[in-house]
């Protein structure tokens, strides 16, 4: 291990920032906003890349300039977790914005490292951006982890197939993405209101 790798020994994820089963806190709406208002224009990006992809944090770190064309976001197959199968997701309106807002370098990384522009962004340093933002805010049970899991639970809540959720995710099954979903007191209600003749 080299001593840039010496924090991995040391580091563990603060438990505040688990919800209860150990997973990422799925924002609101409201809470969304006051984030996505908070962050710094960059990581406005990084997280909106997240968010309207569906991605995890470590593919989005890994973007080039040239994964962003013709409408689309091309997570490469080598840097997807299992590195399966690369996956194009096009580009939502919301996100196109946050993009336009943002200046993206030409070439390389979008997000480089910040002492090695020929490295992607430490998740690291994307952690510790979205701690501090949401510590300022008094926002507990967020992680980078939380975009993705509120990302694939809106897709659900607005009645996308699973099978579709996991194209959009790159889950290779849909016993894993469920894993990833909320269900709300509310959505009980209604599947108990749907039984009946």
């Amino acid at each position: 291990m080299n001593k840039a790798d010496n924090w991995k020994k040391y580091w563990v994820p603060s438990k505040r920032n688990r919800t209860d089963g150990g997973q990422a806190k799925i924002l609101d709406v409201e809470q969304l906003r006051v984030l996505f208002d908070y962050l710094s224009p960059k990581y406005r990006v990084l997280f909106a890349i997240c968010l309207f992809t569906g991605c995890r944090v470590s593919e989005a770190i890994q973007l080039r300039r040239e994964d962003i064309s013709n409408g689309q976001i091309k997570f490469r197959k080598s840097t997807v977790k299992g590195k399966t199968k690369a996956r194009e997701i096009d580009i939502n309106p919301m996100l196109a914005e946050y993009l336009e807002a943002y200046e993206l370098p030409l070439s390389g990384y979008l997000f480089p490292h910040k002492t090695d522009v020929g490295k992607p962004m430490l998740t690291q340093a994307a952690d510790q951006a979205l701690r501090k933002t949401c510590d300022a805010l008094g926002f507990d049970g967020v992680t980078t982890h939380s975009f993705r899991r509120t990302a694939l639970t809106q897709m659900s809540e607005a009645g996308i197939p699973l099978r579709n959720i996991c194209e959009i995710s790159g889950h290779a099954s849909l016993a894993t993405l469920q894993r990833y979903l909320e269900v709300t007191p509310n959505q009980k209600k209604e599947a108990i209101a749907a039984i009946g003749f």
